[in-house]
């Protein structure tokens, strides 16, 4: 009896051993490390909105992300993620167990994509690029939105020619998979938020339309970013719209030769044929030449009332401006302001 009590306890033991050598194997599977990435704390993939069940194996895959991919696929169809796959970018972390890489999916916990629209977004085309670089969307979508003047003027009451001013600056953090529709309805709400009922009230005081006071706001802003200059600026301008001068702004001329580091401008850019050429056209360009910022915005819209028609950079280039009423004074400064920059050597 006592052999066969021995062998038991044998048997036994043994049986305990596998058990609990299967159930750490398949602990270690299923919650241990699992990502084991060369030289780097993280990786990413990216799944796309059509993407299948096979397709985010294949990119998991591709990446070498994990070793025993079988295990994966297996594991992944029996916490259904072939049912629940959501489409953005995905951080892997070096060390990740295969649990937290499907739940990661599973759940749609991506990481956000940062769109930041600033001064460097210098017009249309340029934003375009941007965003589709950073986006799953194409240039091609983005740009048929643009082109359609029933969904602009329905969501904005704008118009292909002016619908830059639908962009206002800042940083939006969204879905790297977001659809065409959903980011501009997030700048609509960006811009509704700006043209509350005070400032569209305003914008009617001066007579002009919102794209037309955006338009203004941004030749402003590239005028000077002192908000007691872009007032009074403001003031030059709507004295030379309201006696039915030309604008004559240089920074309109940047714009329309595409020269945006450009510091100075001469004779011969005055006679690029462009809409944005407020040197050989009256009234305000089709759309705005940069970003606008509340500020330029505001200090359009609160313009200063006086009786300058003419203003010129000071030659201490310190963002103010010398204003004059008349061209023989505004002469004086602006002969004084082409010295100083001779002497500068500013080309």
């Amino acid at each position: 009896m006592s052999g066969k009590k021995g062998r038991s306890k044998i048997f036994v033991f043994i049986l305990c051993i596998i058990i609990f050598a299967s159930g750490y194997y398949a602990y270690q599977k299923f919650f241990g490390p699992a990502v084991s990435l060369k030289n780097k704390n993280y990786t990413f993939i990216f799944i796309e909105s059509d993407d299948s069940f096979e397709d985010v194996m294949s990119d998991i895959n591709s990446e070498n992300i994990i070793e025993d991919v079988k295990t994966f696929s297996w594991l992944a169809k029996e916490m259904d993620l072939d049912k629940n796959i959501h489409p953005g970018k995905y951080r892997i972390i070096n060390g990740m167990n295969m649990r937290q890489i499907i739940n990661l999916i599973k759940y749609g916990k991506e990481e956000k994509i940062k769109l930041t629209y600033n001064s460097q977004i210098h017009n249309l085309d340029e934003f375009v690029i941007y965003t589709a670089e950073k986006l799953e969307m194409s240039e091609s979508e983005i740009e048929d939105y643009l082109s359609d003047e029933k969904k602009l003027e329905k969501n904005f009451n704008l118009d292909p020619d002016n619908c830059f001013a639908l962009v206002s600056p800042g940083i939006y953090e969204v879905s790297w998979a977001i659809k065409t529709d959903e980011l501009f309805d997030i700048l609509k709400k960006k811009y509704n938020a700006i043209w509350n009922d005070k400032r569209i009230a305003k914008a009617r005081k001066t007579g002009y339309s919102i794209p037309e006071i955006i338009t203004l706001a941004s030749i402003v802003q590239s005028e000077s970013a002192i908000e007691s200059e872009q007032e009074k600026i403001a003031g030059v301008y709507f004295n030379r719209l309201n006696k039915g001068m030309p604008l004559q702004a240089d920074p309109t001329l940047i714009f329309a030769n595409k020269d945006f580091k450009a510091v100075r401008v001469y004779d011969k850019d005055k006679e690029t044929n462009s809409p944005y050429n407020t040197y050989k056209y009256k009234g305000l360009p089709p759309g705005p030449i940069c970003l606008v910022g509340v500020q330029a915005i505001d200090a359009t819209l609160n313009y200063m009332k006086h009786n300058f028609i003419f203003f010129c950079a000071k030659c201490e280039l310190n963002g103010y401006s010398d204003f004059s009423s008349t061209y023989d004074q505004h002469k004086k400064f602006a002969d004084k302001y082409q010295r100083e920059m001779d002497k500068r050597g500013v080309k």
